[in-house]
């Protein structure tokens, strides 16, 4: 799945609550307790959208690489970000095409749970762990249950900015699956355009996900609450997955 020009245009706004910085300290933080990184080490941030995270590694001294299948989150990515060392490649992430090896790999912001066919998400870890170093980091991220159930589940949620009005609906069966409806009433001058994208997101469990790594030639060291060192409990939103590629 790939985020459309109408979403892309409006991405950065529409989750400026993300402190970035902060995530990337954190993701550099557990790779760091498993890699010795230098200006050599080598990261993807798969599905890394406008690539704001991407940056922020890359000012932490990595080498880094930014996958992503939309050309417009990219775009927008290399017109906001072009002062950091980043290369950024345009690739559906179950069609990942490196020049050579990585020495650890992150996907951040649930971009995981976009993909809806636990056959595609298998070929994703593959072609991850195709391109990863023995020894080397798998770092990600996936929405709970518990969030799918209760906060994305059938909820309406609204952003009103300056330039932009956002109707953002969520529906979501039995088997979690949520399906994403987003209208942009976009202002020029007196008047509102609409624009509307769709998406989907599928909830997977730590089952599913361990069972899958293990698959692909993963080992799964740790899972943690989102963006801390604690162990998930059942009303976490967010889950961290920590993997070492065997």
């Amino acid at each position: 799945m790939a985020y459309g020009a109408a979403f892309a245009a409006y991405y950065d706004r529409l989750t400026g609550e993300i402190d970035y910085p902060a995530r990337a300290r954190y993701f550099d933080r557990l790779i760091r307790q498993r890699l010795a990184v230098n200006r050599q080490t080598i990261l993807l941030d798969l599905a890394c959208g406008t690539g704001s995270l991407t940056c922020e590694l890359a000012r932490l001294g990595y080498d880094m690489i930014g996958v992503d299948g939309s050309s417009e989150m990219l775009s927008e990515a290399l017109a906001k970000k072009q002062k950091e060392r980043v290369l950024f490649l345009c690739q559906p992430m179950e069609q990942l095409d490196l020049y050579g090896t990585i020495d650890a790999a992150v996907c951040a912001l649930d971009s995981l749970n976009h993909i809806t066919s636990p056959q595609v998400l298998e070929q994703i870890f593959q072609r991850v762990s195709l391109f990863t170093v023995p020894g080397g980091v798998f770092v990600f991220d996936t929405n709970t249950p518990y969030k799918h159930r209760e906060l994305l589940g059938n909820h309406t949620y609204v952003y009103d900015l300056e330039d932009v009005y956002c109707v953002w609906q969520n529906t979501t069966d039995e088997a979690l699956r949520t399906e994403i409806t987003l209208d942009f009433f976009v202002r020029d001058e007196d008047v509102y355009y609409r624009e509307e994208e769709q998406f989907f997101e599928q909830c997977y469990t730590q089952t599913q996900l361990e069972e899958i790594l293990k698959r692909t030639g993963f080992a799964l060291e740790a899972v943690y609450a989102g963006d801390t060192e604690r162990p998930l409990e059942q009303q976490d939103q967010r889950a961290v997955y920590v993997a070492r590629k065997l």
